[in-house]
């Protein structure tokens, strides 16, 4: 008997499955790829996550994870902006880190579904139906941890999902010459590119970009020769990258529009419940927190077994309440940030005025990131 099905297996999924096995709920994790995978992600993670990791017994110096304490930005004109980061960070790539965590899952006892695609999640009777091919699985709870943009939103009827967003996004890994305790987020017209070091000799290069410039141009060599080589530095690491992937992960229509972190009584988590803007470099950690925070309720409001409709309704506003408290202003302030990039002009006015500011710089750079969990 399942206490709790979770779907999708990214960093909100394996972080919400360890969590509630050790608490001794039956957990099973749904997952349509196979591990490793690579993921569209710009893999850096801020310390405030270092506490809480501890506590799980993961030692990141065994992942060879690269440690970064500065960030620059910089402007299709050659304007840049450099500011140390108080608290840093580290990169890690998913491809390593998704595989690490299923594996301790795995290993502690989670039960899991790879390989396997969920076709819908239905809710009836206070009870939940996750339908694969071949099967129903039954449990009273369900964690959606499904991604950035997935069918199952369509299925679900969530309204962020009709609205249709113009961005796309790309990721590769490569060899290159930079710091490897910097992160540099590159401007040009209608995006921005992330560039930093991961585990191993690998640095992860992300860039989100319009549409439209990709149906102008044609193709996605067009769009980096046409727009996003316009950047100087960009064009500096095209040219003398070693390209490591036989071909760059790609996701289309990135949404940055608002989510219910609970939505047909499903619990959300990750980028399932609400998405940063990638200019502020923190999708990963708010992936590791949501998932801290959904399983406290979680433990807190469910006894295995019996799970009356008072406990569901009292579960789902907590969770929401928390949710909203921790992260809210944080997606609002990554989405205001947003605007001030993106268009050639603003992207270096915002530049110059933070380099005459550097108390402004760090506030900006504070309120995208949260304090140290445990």
């Amino acid at each position: 008997m399942n206490d709790v099905i979770i779907v999708g297996g990214g960093l909100a999924g394996l972080f919400n499955a360890i969590l509630l096995n050790r608490a001794g709920l039956n957990v099973t994790l749904v997952e349509k790829k196979t591990y490793p995978m690579h993921r569209v992600c710009g893999e850096y993670i801020s310390n405030e996550v270092i506490p809480f990791l501890n506590t799980l017994d993961i030692n990141l110096d065994q992942l060879n994870v690269a440690r970064i304490n500065r960030v620059e930005v910089t402007a299709a004109s050659g304007v840049k902006f450099t500011q140390k980061l108080d608290l840093g960070g580290f990169g890690l790539s998913r491809y390593t880190f998704d595989n690490f965590l299923y594996h301790k899952a795995a290993t502690e006892g989670v039960n899991f579904l790879i390989g396997t695609r969920v076709e819908d999640v239905r809710f009836t009777g206070n009870q939940f139906e996750v339908v694969t091919p071949g099967e129903v699985l039954t449990a009273p709870l369900v964690i959606g941890s499904f991604g950035k943009r997935s069918n199952l939103d369509q299925k679900l009827k969530r309204p962020f999902f009709y609205k249709r967003s113009p961005y796309l996004a790309v990721k590769f890994h490569i060899k290159m010459d930079l710091p490897q305790d910097l992160i540099q987020l590159n401007n040009y017209k209608d995006g921005y590119c992330g560039v930093s070091k991961t585990d191993g000799d690998r640095y992860c290069m992300c860039y989100m970009a319009h549409r439209d410039d990709l149906r102008k141009y044609g193709s996605l060599q067009g769009l980096e020769e046409n727009v996003i080589r316009k950047n100087p530095y960009l064009d500096n690491i095209f040219t003398n990258a070693e390209f490591l992937l036989d071909k760059p992960e790609v996701i289309n229509e990135i949404s940055f529009e608002k989510k219910a972190p609970v939505d047909n009584h499903i619990l959300m988590s990750g980028d399932t419940a609400g998405m940063i803007a990638p200019l502020c470099g923190n999708g990963m950690t708010m992936a590791i927190h949501s998932a801290k925070i959904l399983s406290e309720k979680i433990i807190s409001h469910y006894k295995t077994g019996k799970f009356y409709e008072d406990n569901r309704v009292a579960l789902e506003a907590d969770y929401t309440d928390a949710w909203n408290r921790q992260f809210a202003q944080r997606l609002w302030v990554g989405r205001q940030l947003q605007r001030l990039f993106g268009n050639n002009n603003t992207t270096a006015l915002t530049l110059r005025l933070l380099n005459g500011l550097p108390p402004l710089s760090r506030y900006l750079i504070s309120k995208t990131h949260g304090k140290p969990f445990s």
